[in-house]
């Protein structure tokens, strides 16, 4: 129980101390550009590549309409892409497949790894790929599952994080290009519209997620009170 409280308070810490989210928040960069691609695919379209830059920023390159399904489920899956993962990673945790959660995410990382188009990027995807690596090949169970809760309450606290950045940059017109505003201009909805939708699904995510975490014994003590 108190593994599980400490691992979403040092999430939460990551997330909102200034100095740890610089770094940390190149891993939700990662998942959101990786939301991109995965659904430009699935949608059939060509996707050209990744690029991963050092302020943390990213872009994905994709080709075909400019218009319709396919390009809307692709503008809009990077911002939810990261709280989506953190939630299949709680359930995988909550359920103990801890080994399958690893090699699906080292799995996820090779298969991204093939589209970076940019130095930095590639060696990102190592850097953390081989982290993973290591966790799960010479960790005991133990550490693994604590690696596992920390990986999923970052994910899903992390996630909300840029979706409110977006919003506060987009009421000072600092985001003029950003994926609400693409969706905006392929869509009769504004873009506020879409960073609400952000939030919805992102807080969706982690209020879930964070159930799927929460021990049983908890679960049943709060039920009882």
């Amino acid at each position: 129980m108190w593994i599980t409280a400490l691992a979403a308070l040092a999430a939460l810490g990551v997330v909102v101390y200034p100095t740890s989210w610089h770094i940390s928040r190149g891993l939700i960069t990662v998942a959101h550009e990786g939301g991109h691609a995965l659904v430009a695919l699935l949608t059939r379209r060509k996707l050209q590549g990744i690029r991963l830059h050092s302020d943390t920023s990213g872009v994905t390159l994709t080709r075909g309409r400019p218009t319709g399904p396919g390009m809307i489920f692709t503008a809009a899956a990077g911002y939810v892409a990261p709280s989506l993962l953190g939630l299949a990673a709680a359930w995988l945790t909550a359920l103990g497949y801890i080994t399958i959660l690893l090699w699906t995410i080292l799995l996820l990382l090779a298969c991204m790894l093939l589209m970076i188009r940019n130095v930095f990027g590639v060696v990102s995807l190592l850097t953390i790929g081989g982290a993973v690596f290591v966790l799960s090949w010479f960790a005991p169970p133990d550490i693994q599952s604590v690696g596992a809760q920390l990986t999923a309450w970052f994910l899903l606290i992390g996630g909300v994080r840029p979706i409110l950045e977006l919003r506060s940059k987009r009421r000072r017109g600092r985001a003029p290009d950003s994926d609400a505003d693409q969706l905006a201009r392929l869509t009769p909805f504004p873009g506020g519209f879409f960073v609400f939708l952000f939030l919805l699904i992102s807080g969706a995510a982690l209020i879930i997620g964070g159930y799927l975490l929460t021990p049983l014994e908890v679960l049943n003590l709060l039920n009882t009170a």
